[in-house]
């Protein structure tokens, strides 16, 4: 029979896939947020029909007892994070209170409310950064390179340690880069397909982007949240990467994102590494996602051409649907 979940991060990209599919299953969901003035509410309620929204903050743990007790869920994903790496550089304090401290504040609240409540722990990729082998199993050793790795590295040990200290069902899930249209624009894939559909209406010229061999495991968000839920369902708590195994360039997604609309990325796309570095890159991110395959029945739906294709569908719609507002007003 479904339970009754409660989502942190909820309004983020990962949060609303999760809240959908969870809803479809029957579950009471429950979405965490800082403040009812929070702007994404009411898109985030459009979404998910059904869901309530509580309020709790990650830096506060007696605000995540109160949301626990008044929920009462038998499931809890803790989506939440700081979650932009380049920001995390600039916020790095502030990184690991969120994305590191905000983990064990959840565990403890779990504890002292209830202990038989099951915790998914949303781990990174970045945790292993400067690679020790390709691809990254659950096994390889991390060498986070940045504050946003270590403050996750933290969030995934402190979850181990809970797990074995005081025999709680807390697992994670080490995802590897997933996109959709609702990534935020801050990030390199969708500010790809805002600037082609943009460019595509004649409303920007060219797109400034840092180094195009970069390469990354990129997979769609609404699969992966799939993965999560699998690992809720487990008789036993256990941690998984998630990935599709296979690296894309983001040049080769410029590539299929400008001429998707019939344009030549060459012809709009400036790489200007300077502007972009940061203090620490890290190596060749790939996943091996096997043992997620062979325990959890899980596989990777949305082929990578199909990811960059639909999110260029939506930021041109998006785009268009404002123009006519404009046009009408």
């Amino acid at each position: 029979m479904p339970g009754t979940a409660l989502i942190t991060g909820v309004t983020g990209q990962d949060g609303t896939y999760l809240a959908q599919l969870l809803l479809s299953k029957g579950y009471h969901v429950y979405g965490l947020v800082r403040g009812q003035n929070n702007p994404r509410l009411e898109a985030v309620g459009r979404l998910c029909p059904g869901i309530e929204f509580m309020e709790g903050d990650l830096l506060d743990h007696s605000s995540l007892v109160a949301a626990l007790e008044a929920a009462q869920p038998t499931e809890v994903y803790n989506l939440g994070a700081i979650s932009f790496v380049g920001l995390s550089f600039k916020q790095a304090l502030l990184t690991g209170e969120v994305t590191g401290l905000g983990v064990v504040r959840v565990l403890e609240a779990i504890r002292s409310v209830n202990p038989a409540i099951r915790l998914y722990q949303a781990s990174s990729s970045e945790m292993f950064g400067k690679v020790r082998e390709t691809p990254q199993t659950e096994l390889t050793a991390f060498h986070p390179r940045s504050p946003y790795g270590v403050a996750k590295v933290y969030g995934h040990h402190i979850t181990v340690n809970y797990r074995e200290s005081y025999g709680m069902f807390a697992c994670s899930g080490i995802l590897f880069n997933h996109e959709s249209p609702r990534r935020g624009l801050e990030f390199v894939t969708r500010k790809i397909t805002n600037a082609a559909a943009k460019i595509k209406l004649g409303l920007q010229k060219e797109l400034h982007l840092g180094n195009l061999d970069s390469q990354r495991d990129w997979g769609f968000a609404g699969d992966y949240v799939e993965a999560m839920h699998l690992m809720m369902l487990q008789p036993e708590p256990d941690d998984f990467v998630i990935a599709t195994g296979a690296t894309h360039s983001v040049r080769e997604f410029c590539e299929i994102a400008f001429s998707h609309l019939g344009l030549n990325y060459r012809d709009h796309v400036v790489s200007d590494d300077a502007r972009f570095l940061r203090p620490a890159e890290v190596d060749l991110l790939i996943g091996d996602a096997s043992k997620a395959k062979r325990v959890l029945g899980w596989q990777p739906r949305v082929p990578f051409g199909e990811l960059v294709t639909m999110m260029v569908d939506a930021d041109l719609a998006a785009q268009q649907k404002i123009m006519r507002i404009e046009a009408a007003g």
